[in-house]
């Protein structure tokens, strides 16, 4: 993927008051975990305790997750030469890690050193083949500036770090095809083996002028034939990048290696629009002797436009990729967060761009999307706990989660609804924009059955600065309810050149039968990382709020804009610990867990 945006929009008002708060003080738990504990920073607020990010400079999409001989491996987009995309020629970063909590630095797998790649090492993935060698598929940027497919192996394969990878002289094994546009070749996905015994991958291209994504098959790895049909093409968009296939079972959370199919698998095809910088995804059925997707008939959006199709995660969010972790056998996901300030805020911190916390991900029982939560491993950082029960939240009130550290949290709660009498109505046409409805009806606006949710990384009494997710509950023209997700930032941050959009997603969840909503938020100082109804939406947000930079505390509330109370059946918000992302490696080994805080972006 080869993309960077930085934009800025307007500010709202808020009227609760923190005056009528309740505030709710936490219950400390001793620490059962192994995971290190960094000293507190006393650098950068915004840089993150526990999201993957390099110690320095830019990163963007994450190429190639991989578990391999008992470690997880991360290869992602990075400039060595500083905080922005456009300056230097992209290359891999490389770090690895026992939990996908803490991360040790490895430098770069690759860097554009051969004509075949003289312009970047761009996009790609890893592949385990068969005698267990692991193999770089990734999109190099010739000397000539067209894309082409390349390969690359380890240097020594008993190398359980994988440190040094090579790069054969006989590159490219896919040259540019004369029917595709030379700056639209790219983002070759992890291969999977079909029954016939054939290697295959995916990857985006525009040919002949339709935004297409196409599948070469190959015996050895090497030599590859481009398949007759495409996988999936659309005349409806220029390029899709970022292309991820991958299986899923039809029932249950139980992940499956890239190569399953069969009897109860389905597929996912998702893709990466650069036009909207969102991820799109829908399920179908994969032919493996076509090779070719169907949308299932009942898929949302299944047709050939790949905006229709569901989105990924409905904020800020983008070139996600995933991985077979056969460890604890479940599908991960990673993804690139970048940053929503301005340039040269990037260049005074040095660094710039986030991976999302890696999530599990799995089919949802009807069938028809995804669910997404956080690996289990973040409750290792868990500290200190406050916890709420039954505490009713009244129209216009707030109550404050009090007793924490809420800048960096993680923070569980399920709000009960007493009746959806007063939900207010809502145009069918209006559930095709649902962006648009969360900014029309912020946080701020009062409503019939919500607002009510959470406001995050809030200043003291006056809430100048505040970061609102919440839920609205809506009914239709034909009776049946529908239940709104939004992120407002408008409040997030007074900083000039910020971006503070307003995002949405509706929550497929019965309302009407459950009477109850929950809401899992991942705090950890730039960025908020929500899911909704557990984890069928998903929204992803950056904020910069200047109280922090002035050295102000942070503050956490339940809150409720409805016309009616609500209830607060159960909340539980817990202190994380921060942990050790990207320390160096010494002495041909990794740091042991007594050195891993010692990097110096703490």
């Amino acid at each position: 993927m080869i993309r960077h945006l930085h934009s800025s929009a307007p500010m709202a008002e808020f009227p609760l008051v923190v005056s009528a708060a309740t505030v709710i003080f936490c219950l400390l738990l001793p620490s059962s975990s192994s995971s290190p504990i960094c000293a507190a920073r006393t650098q950068d607020h915004v840089r993150t305790a526990y999201h993957f990010q390099p110690a320095k400079n830019w990163q963007n999409d994450p190429n190639g997750p991989v578990y391999y001989n008992g470690m997880y491996h991360l290869f992602y987009q990075y400039n060595p030469h500083g905080a922005l995309w456009d300056v230097g020629n992209l290359s891999w970063g490389h770090s690895v890690s026992g939990d996908l909590v803490n991360w040790a630095d490895l430098g770069t797998a690759l860097d554009p050193t051969a004509p075949f790649d003289a312009n970047g090492c761009a996009s790609g993935s890893v592949t385990i083949l068969p005698d267990g060698q692991p193999v770089i598929l990734y999109s190099g940027i010739d000397a000539d500036r067209r894309q082409i497919q390349n390969v690359a192996f380890p240097k020594n394969p008993r190398d359980p770090l994988l440190r040094e990878w090579t790069k054969p002289g006989y590159n490219p094994v896919v040259p540019l095809p004369a029917d595709v546009s030379a700056d639209n070749f790219r983002d070759p996905t992890t291969a999977w083996l079909g029954r016939d015994g054939l290697w295959r991958f995916a990857i985006s291209a525009v040919a002949n002028g339709v935004g297409t994504t196409l599948v070469y098959r190959s015996a050895d790895f090497l030599r590859w034939e481009r398949n007759a049909a495409p996988l999936h093409a659309s005349r409806d968009a220029v390029m899709a990048e970022c292309p991820d296939l991958f299986p899923v079972a039809a029932r249950g959370a139980e992940g499956l290696d890239t190569s399953a199919h069969g009897a109860g698998v389905k597929h996912v095809l998702k893709v990466s629009m650069p036009d909207t910088l969102q991820d799109y995804y829908t399920i179908g059925r994969y032919d493996d002797e076509a090779d070719t997707f169907t949308p299932d008939e009942d898929a949302r959006g299944g047709g050939d436009d790949y905006r229709s199709w569901r989105r990924m995660d409905h904020g800020r969010l983008y070139a996600s990729k995933t991985f077979f972790d056969a460890r604890k056998n479940r599908r991960v996901l990673w993804a690139w967060v970048n940053e929503s300030d301005s340039e040269a805020d990037d260049v005074a911190r040095g660094w710039s761009g986030l991976q999302s916390f890696p999530r599990a991900l799995w089919l949802d029982p009807a069938g028809r999307q995804l669910v997404q939560w956080p690996v289990e491993e973040i409750e290792t950082l868990r500290r200190g706990r406050a916890a709420m029960l039954g505490a009713e939240v009244e129209s216009g009130g707030l109550r404050e989660i009090g007793g924490i550290a809420s800048t960096q949290a993680d923070v569980d709660v399920v709000f009960e609804i007493p009746s959806l009498e007063r939900a207010e109505g809502l145009d069918a046409n209006q559930l095709l924009d649902a962006d648009a409805v969360c900014e029309e009806m912020g946080a701020s606006v009062q409503g019939g059955v919500g607002p009510f949710g959470l406001l995050v990384m809030a200043s003291g009494d006056d809430l100048r600065e505040h970061t609102a997710v919440f839920f609205r509950v809506f009914r239709l023209l034909r009776g049946e309810y529908t239940v709104l997700m939004c992120t407002d930032l408008t409040r997030s941050s007074t900083k000039a050149g910020v971006y503070r959009p307003t995002h949405g997603g509706f929550v497929d969840v019965d309302i009407e039968k459950d009477k109850s909503i929950s809401l899992r938020t991942l705090i950890d100082h730039s960025i908020i990382e929500s899911f909704g109804g557990g984890g069928l939406t998903c929204m992803t947000a950056r904020v910069y709020p200047e109280h922090v930079a002035r050295g102000s505390s942070s503050h956490l509330y339940a809150f409720n804009n409805g016309s009616d109370a609500v209830k607060v059946r159960k909340l539980e918000a817990w202190e994380l610990a921060t942990a050790s992302v990207n320390v160096a490696v010494e002495d041909h080994g990794l740091a042991t867990s007594g050195d891993m805080c010692t990097s110096s972006a703490y």
